[in-house]
């Protein structure tokens, strides 16, 4: 990929890497749920969902953001992703709060 901007730090780039790593962390998370699905049955299945359903979310819209943060870099602003990081902290909540209730109930 070719760099639109001249920011020497490359932040756009960072943010980028900092998603993937989100990404693959949720990925890996919704197969660790995999091993709950013989205990747990279709409950396990709806945690994987909002994992996987997490994981799309983020990969729709990594270039969506590289996009915004390199014209925002040229035009000398700073985008903020507010809906991408409620969204995700929505789904880290909903997934902690089902993990520790499968935990707690069966």
């Amino acid at each position: 990929m070719s760099s639109l901007h001249n920011d020497a730090g490359l932040q756009p780039e960072r943010t980028l890497l900092a998603w993937r790593r989100t990404l693959l962390s949720l990925l890996a998370v919704s197969t660790l749920f995999l091993r709950w699905i013989p205990h747990h049955g279709a409950f396990a299945f709806g945690l994987i969902g909002v994992a996987l359903l997490s994981v799309v979310a983020i990969w729709l819209g990594q270039w969506r953001r590289y996009r915004v943060s390199t014209q925002a870099i040229s035009e000398n602003r700073t985008p903020v992703a507010l809906r991408e990081i409620a969204g995700l902290g929505v789904a880290c909540v909903m997934l902690g709060a089902l993990g520790l209730y499968v935990v707690w109930r069966f």
